[in-house]
């Protein structure tokens, strides 16, 4: 968990996000309310359909709010361009997916730089191109996939495409990293694996975590744990509690049995 002091990463307040329905609208977010903080590591949890996804799209600028204000590195976002939005994301923010969303025609060094690649434009990216494969390089070194940064997807494992997807995610050295469902797509071993990953990562970079998961050992895992119920995120304590509220786990009762 980060200091109390660090610097605020970002500040989201009153967000609310409406779907049309056919006929009908439908309230996904009715005010939800989060600061992160520089290094941090924060899980969000809840039901299907309860708008996970939604929350961490209206966070990383790949969806906007109806209503409520969100901030990014200081930055107000309610006014920005689509275009100022999209330079904004690629700066401070990563993705993790569920299902990699890797090109099948680039190999696992391209897909890690294709966010330094858009980011420099083709002029710029002639003089940084060197330094960046290095990074990219470096990045899948430490996730164990140096011998297969030359493969393409369609020969990575489930967990090799997912490491490749993290490498891509920290390769702009983000200030925010959001992930749903990172290992909601793999076995059980591999997602220990990836999680063991996912959080070392994120303390040797500095890089605040945010991660939605069903998993609730890997939600555990994080300095922070958030449930999000009608609209709205609540409070976990990860903390230790008496036997009669602990699992035999070790996870609070509140993560086995939520509200």
């Amino acid at each position: 968990m980060s200091d109390a002091g660090a610097p605020v990463v970002l500040r989201a307040e009153g967000l609310q996000r409406r779907f049309r329905m056919g006929r009908e609208q439908v309230q996904v977010l009715q005010g939800a309310d989060l600061v992160l903080r520089a290094g941090e590591t924060v899980a969000v949890m809840g039901r299907s359909g309860a708008g996970k996804s939604t929350l961490l799209h209206l966070l990383g600028l790949l969806d906007r709010p109806d209503e409520g204000r969100l901030q990014l590195d200081g930055v107000a976002t309610a006014g920005l361009s689509r275009g100022a939005r999209a330079r904004l994301r690629n700066r401070l923010v990563g993705f993790v997916f569920q299902f990699y969303h890797l090109l099948p025609e680039l190999n696992a060094l391209e897909n890690v730089l294709l966010p330094r690649r858009i980011a420099h434009g083709p002029l710029r990216w002639m003089s940084e191109r060197r330094a960046a494969r290095e990074q990219a390089r470096t990045l899948l070194d430490e996730l164990g996939l140096a011998d297969r940064a030359r493969h393409r997807p369609s020969r990575l494992s489930g967990g090799e495409r997912q490491r490749v997807a993290i490498a891509r995610a920290l390769v702009s050295r983000p200030r925010l990293l959001l992930c749903d469902e990172p290992t909601g797509n793999l076995d059980e071993r591999t997602s220990e694996v990836i999680a063991d990953q996912l959080f070392d990562l994120s303390a040797r970079h500095g890089t605040t975590l945010v991660l939605v998961t069903h998993d609730r050992d890997f939600a555990a895992r994080a300095g922070r744990l958030l449930w999000l119920h009608d609209g709205r995120l609540q409070p976990l304590d990860p903390g230790p509690r008496p036997p009669e509220t602990t699992g035999k786990t070790g996870v609070p009762r509140a993560l086995q049995s939520p509200p």
